[in-house]
């Protein structure tokens, strides 16, 4: 088995980094941490040190000064359930799902997990029902339902739900095969353009603007992850777009965010005005998207050549299943995890696991690959997409192993979690939120912008 420093090596060569900077990086703690049979801890460690490595390697880049990294595995661990933690004037989360999200029996005894946690998801499912939004009933109408049939007459209304499998069942499917070939990160050469020079500034992203087009958890913590080294990171939503208001809190720390409606022109020219002096376009949308409203790859590496684009999917961006929604507990279900931590546990049906770690994992593998295509466009030049997907994070996280008692593991308890927390001002009011686990011995981590409501900043960038 990988150890967590053979796990980031690989990582680090992925992205081609040069060996000799491992040797400032310093991995503490020790597997399990957390209750579950899969490596997850080393996950959170190796993906958030691997971002660091590359905030340090952007910033000798930079000043020509090397710098040691320490990620602690506790530190990761809580920070990849940050949403857990977070406190608002000292009152914890709400209730993290819609009534009736969750997993219910189809015909045939099978497995569905459904995530109706914005109004048009539960909708969809409830009209492809033909019930009203209560458990009992969502129940009674899934029994005359095969579970792929409604996987799929679901998702074709707009849906977002997934039909458990094993790992076998989903590796015998077009969409698993057509992955096999994937790394966990891509990286494309889209455009010819010249070096970037590197604005003033004294930490490793200072005066780097990035776009952030992205919702729930891997999206936002790949920019928040961006804000937590420097970076001008604007978070771009729309007042016609449902939010989950607890992530936007936990996830908005070190942004800027503005409201625009790309559906209008004069919101795709303000957007046209952004991104042609942006550094980074990270975004979440589904593939095609925003190519149907002129922000593709392609696209904006005409308006801002010398762009690195960042694009993340529920389940890659090849394959029959690209365009499909997803989320975090769905992939889950539909790629083995559920049934395997299930069988691990004993239990009849699926059991998660205990992060939202495909989630966390790719947004800050997202940061790493955006971050790592920046030192390549300031050496090399060019316009540069990368890609990142759950479903590939999820395969990586299989890879690493099984841990075969792991599931005995007792879950964090209460006193685990202050040592990691700060106390800071926001829009919503006074937050305890967890600090960002990686340590920089020359240029700290931290978010300089107190996280705010959606909106909050007018549609341009600050000043260099």
């Amino acid at each position: 088995m990988q150890s967590p420093k053979q796990i980031l090596s690989r990582l680090w060569a992925l992205a081609g980094g040069e060996p000799a900077a491992l040797d400032a990086v310093t991995l503490t703690g020790e597997e399990p941490q957390l209750p579950s049979s899969f490596r997850v801890a080393a996950a959170a460690q190796t993906s958030i040190a691997a971002a660091a490595l590359a905030a340090a390697q952007l910033w000798k880049l930079r000043s020509g000064q090397g710098q040691d990294i320490a990620v602690d595995m506790r530190h990761a661990v809580v920070e990849c359930r940050s949403e857990r933690y977070l406190r608002l004037d000292d009152t914890p989360p709400p209730p993290a799902w819609d009534a009736i999200a969750g997993v219910y029996k189809t015909r045939g005894q099978r497995f569905v997990r459904l995530h109706t946690n914005f109004p048009h998801h539960r909708d969809a499912v409830c009209s492809v029902l033909k019930c009203k939004a209560e458990r009992d009933e969502v129940q009674a109408a899934l029994m005359a339902w095969d579970a792929e049939a409604f996987e799929t007459a679901a998702y074709e209304a707009g849906g977002v739900v997934s039909m458990m499998r094993s790992y076998d069942e989903w590796s015998a499917t077009p969409q698993a095969r057509a992955l096999a070939a994937l790394p966990v990160i891509t990286f494309e050469k889209i455009g010819e353009a010249a070096l970037k020079p590197w604005p003033a500034g004294d930490r490793p992203l200072a005066g780097l603007r990035v776009l952030d087009l992205s919702r729930v958890i891997a999206g936002p913590v790949a920019g928040r992850t961006l804000a937590a080294h420097g970076a001008d990171v604007m978070l771009v939503s729309s007042p016609e777009l449902p939010a989950i208001p607890w992530l936007t809190i936990d996830t908005g720390r070190g942004k800027l965010s503005t409201f625009l409606d790309l559906k209008r022109e004069e919101g795709r020219n303000q957007m046209k005005a952004l991104l042609a002096e942006a550094d980074i376009f990270s975004q979440g949308y589904r593939p095609q998207a925003l190519a149907d409203l002129g922000f593709s790859p392609e696209e904006a590496a005409a308006i801002n050549p010398g762009i690195v684009y960042v694009s993340l999917s529920a389940y890659g961006h090849v394959g029959p299943w690209s365009s499909r929604r997803g989320f975090d507990s769905l992939v889950q279900t539909s790629t083995g995890f559920n049934h395997a931590e299930g069988q691990a546990a004993g239990v009849d049906g699926p059991k998660e696991l205990p992060a939202q770690i495909l989630d966390h994992a790719t947004g800050y593998l997202m940061a790493f690959g955006a971050m790592m295509a920046k030192a390549r466009q300031s050496q090399e030049g060019g316009s540069w997409h990368v890609r990142v997907s759950l479903a590939q994070t999820g395969r990586w996280l299989w890879d690493l192993g099984r841990i075969a008692e792991g599931l005995k593991t007792e879950d964090l308890k209460g006193e685990a979690v202050p040592p990691f927390v700060e106390q800071v001002p926001s829009g919503f009011g006074s937050l305890q939120a967890i600090r960002h686990a990686a340590q920089l011995s020359r240029t700290p981590a931290f978010w300089s912008r107190p996280a705010m409501p959606l909106g909050s900043h007018p549609p341009r960038w600050p000043a260099r």
